[in-house]
């Protein structure tokens, strides 16, 4: 057979690379479309493969959803993670210029994953509120942890600053992705004079 007769080899994907383009696929529709208006059999076609491949890898739509919020979930908790000996103050800038960076290149999921809360699935919400719960926990243990906030760290009036603050920092993230009008550094700096304000109240 000549180069130009030969059949092309698509090389197969692994279980977790075609698990991941899927997931990738369903962050793209489901950041565009309410939950209900996604079509399981949309996501296929977009991935290449059959309806009956991707049901295998995710029982039903709840299941599909749920593993796409779950996903941009432990990006973010693995990006802001706070560095130990680091004080907040010191390491919130940096952590918020990854995680901006993060919001930019992965504009789908993120918006995928905050659309979650609106899903009608009960189950799926869970799953979102759970995230967000993690995010708290993650931030108050920095705060508990650093010698300037100390036990106040876990107090419950620094607990409703902070889930005030990440409520404000997702608004502020969804606006700048759907208008652009700050540049990354001026996003930066507002989220960082917000947590200072919300905490030093």
């Amino acid at each position: 057979m000549t180069d130009g007769g030969r059949a092309r080899v698509r090389r197969r994907l692994s279980t977790e690379e075609r698990r991941e383009q899927l997931l990738s696929v369903g962050a793209r529709l489901f950041s565009d479309d309410p939950y209900e208006d996604v079509r399981i059999e949309r996501v296929a076609e977009l991935a290449g493969v059959s309806r009956g491949l991707l049901y295998h890898y995710f029982p039903t739509k709840r299941d599909f959803f749920a593993a796409v919020v779950a996903r941009e979930s432990e990006r973010m908790l693995r990006m802001t993670a706070a560095v130990p000996g680091v004080s907040v103050r010191a390491q919130l800038p940096a952590g918020l210029d990854i995680f901006l960076g993060y919001v930019a290149e992965h504009a789908h999921g993120f918006r995928a994953f905050h659309r979650a809360d609106a899903a009608g699935d009960q189950a799926v919400r869970q799953v979102y509120r759970r995230s967000l719960a993690a995010q708290e926990r993650q931030i108050l243990a920095a705060l508990a942890a650093d010698p300037e906030f100390g036990p106040a760290g876990e107090g419950p009036e620094l607990r409703m600053a902070v889930r005030g603050w990440l409520a404000f920092t997702t608004a502020v993230c969804l606006e700048w992705l759907r208008h652009g009008e700050l540049s990354r550094e001026q996003v930066r700096d507002l989220c960082v004079r917000a947590l200072w304000g919300a905490v030093s109240a």
